[in-house]
């Protein structure tokens, strides 16, 4: 397998130092560079290649979001996985819309980081599971749109979406063909509107459809 090449930018030397530690003890992983706001990581990127960024969110200079925003918009095969703290999770409308693929706590640990990586590769999405559970909480839920009606297997699979399962996992865990599953998730996205998986997530939890 070719080594996955990541970037770590966050304005806490101490947090990109740990996280680069933890990185580098993963499989196939390498830490190829860090940076402590946009500007620094759009200057690495006019020189050097990355598959993933692990993205902060508040930081000096160019914050997370409009970081965000430039790279998706001129590397789009970067994925970027969102580094958020509890207290952030209002931002998570405007980092999905600016192209996030993933939201993990900062205590995440090393097998979230794993299932993480992995989703993204995969054209998947990831968002922790407590994240998630913290965003429905502080936003600020609209009433469910009326013309749009989900069936009971929609729910179960849009749920799992949320949770950050692949297509293959949420076939497993129903117990019905993959086929099936890609079936629910094409109507979803056809009912909801929806341009990707995030903006899938992102629909969800401002609907109150979440029940995990």
């Amino acid at each position: 397998m070719d080594i996955i090449k990541v970037m770590i930018v966050d304005d806490h030397i101490i947090f990109r130092k740990g996280l680069r530690t933890i990185l580098n003890e993963i499989d196939e992983v390498k830490v190829v560079a860090e940076a402590s706001n946009g500007n620094e990581l759009l200057d690495l990127l006019k020189k050097m290649q990355t598959d993933i960024i692990f993205m902060d969110i508040r930081m000096p200079v160019m914050d997370g979001i409009e970081a965000t925003k430039k790279v998706t918009e001129k590397y789009p095969a970067i994925k970027i996985i969102a580094l958020t703290m509890f207290e952030e999770v209002t931002y998570f409308n405007e980092m999905i819309e600016a192209g996030a693929a993933g939201f993990l706590l900062k205590k995440t640990t090393t097998g979230e980081l794993k299932r993480a990586i992995e989703a993204v590769l995969n054209d998947d999405t990831y968002f922790s599971e407590e994240f998630i559970a913290s965003a429905t909480r502080y936003q600020k839920v609209k009433p469910k749109d009326p013309d749009v009606r989900l069936s009971e297997r929609e729910l179960e699979v849009l749920d799992l979406i949320c949770m950050g399962y692949s297509n293959v996992e949420i076939a497993k865990f129903l117990g019905v063909s993959q086929r099936t599953v890609d079936g629910h998730r094409a109507r979803l996205f056809e009912k909801t509107g929806a341009k990707n998986a995030p903006n899938l997530v992102l629909y969800a939890v401002k609907n109150g459809l979440v029940r995990t």
